[in-house]
């Protein structure tokens, strides 16, 4: 537990600095914004092309993951879906936020900095995995169930047509592409190239999680804690339970693949959870829900962990 605690400590120590800098004026949330557009447009890309294309194929391609990942996030996604339906009478819109809420996780911001020290560069790969899951899935998935009865105007197809055209140029899905491709082909880039690129990927982690602290500056849960409790327990212990499930059905894999496969599934939603709900004015809610998931994550984390290494005795690093 103690190896554990000091891999996730720093992490959530460096959210606390990112969080103080603008709670006490160093930095603006809009710079944070910045900050984070920079991880997401070049440092990860660069750390995701870089894992990607030095690997063969076969080791960045798991069946198994993408099956025992990609089905556990979509069992709680409707599991959520209908339980909102059922208890709450709310509209699509709230329900498909409340789905996503509790299974789609902070994979990059979070998951990739505690990861990568817990299982090494398993978890870059694993990583790629996750985004592919959750960029051609989920995140179609959430947005054509909001639109299926709002009076937009806007047919399924119109919205699936969009999402797909976004993800094309999506710096983080063409980099996943350009690096299989790379790895297909065996092509290996000039070493002057490769130290440019890990310096940007070296990059991606401190500069996350200070943006991650810094956008939990001013978010309140007053008047929401029933609803945002219930989507915080789906995303921390009913996510990582499901994914877990999924992986005690299918075939077994690599130890390390099974580790973050769970791993990632324990992280909180992810950080664009409420400029997501914008459109359907549904920010506060989620803004809140993204609050106490990223604080209360550092506990159930520890635990999940503590049981997947001490417990069940899987290989890590």
């Amino acid at each position: 537990m103690t190896t554990i605690f000091s891999i996730t400590a720093p992490i959530y120590f460096l959210i606390a600095v990112g969080f103080s800098a603008v709670r006490w004026g160093m930095l603006t949330k809009a710079d944070t914004g910045r900050l984070g557009k920079f991880v997401i447009c070049f440092a990860l890309p660069a750390l995701l092309f870089r894992t990607l294309s030095q690997r063969s194929f076969t080791e960045i391609f798991h069946v198994g993951y993408l099956a025992a990942y990609g089905g556990g996030s979509l069992l709680v996604f409707f599991a959520a879906f209908f339980l909102a339906r059922m208890r709450q009478n709310k509209d699509a819109s709230f329900r498909a936020l409340y789905g996503m809420g509790m299974a789609f996780s902070n994979t990059a911001f979070i998951g990739y900095p505690i990861l990568s020290q817990w299982i090494g560069p398993t978890a870059a790969v694993a990583l790629a995995l996750c985004f592919l899951i959750e960029n051609f899935l989920l995140l179609p998935l959430m947005l054509l169930l909001a639109e299926s009865d709002r009076d937009s105007g806007d047919k399924w197809w119109r919205v699936a047509l969009h999402s797909l055209s976004s993800l094309m140029t999506n710096p983080l899905i063409i980099a996943i592409i350009t690096g299989t491709v790379f790895s297909l082909l065996g092509i290996r880039l000039p070493e002057p190239v490769l130290r440019t690129i890990d310096m940007l990927a070296g990059a991606s982690v401190p500069v996350a999680l200070f943006v991650i602290g810094g956008s939990l500056v001013g978010i309140k849960i007053q008047g929401m804690i029933r609803d945002v409790s219930a989507v915080v327990a789906g995303k921390l212990l009913l996510h990582p339970l499901a994914v877990g499930l999924m992986l005690w059905l299918l075939p077994p894999m690599d130890p390390l693949f099974r580790a973050a496969a769970i791993g990632y599934a324990s992280m909180p939603m992810l950080s664009i959870y409420p400029i997501l709900a914008q459109k359907y004015r549904l920010e506060g809610f989620c803004a809140a829900a993204l609050l106490l998931a990223s604080w209360l994550s550092f506990f159930t984390m520890n635990v999940i962990f503590f049981f997947i290494s001490d417990v069940l005795h899987w290989t890590l690093k």
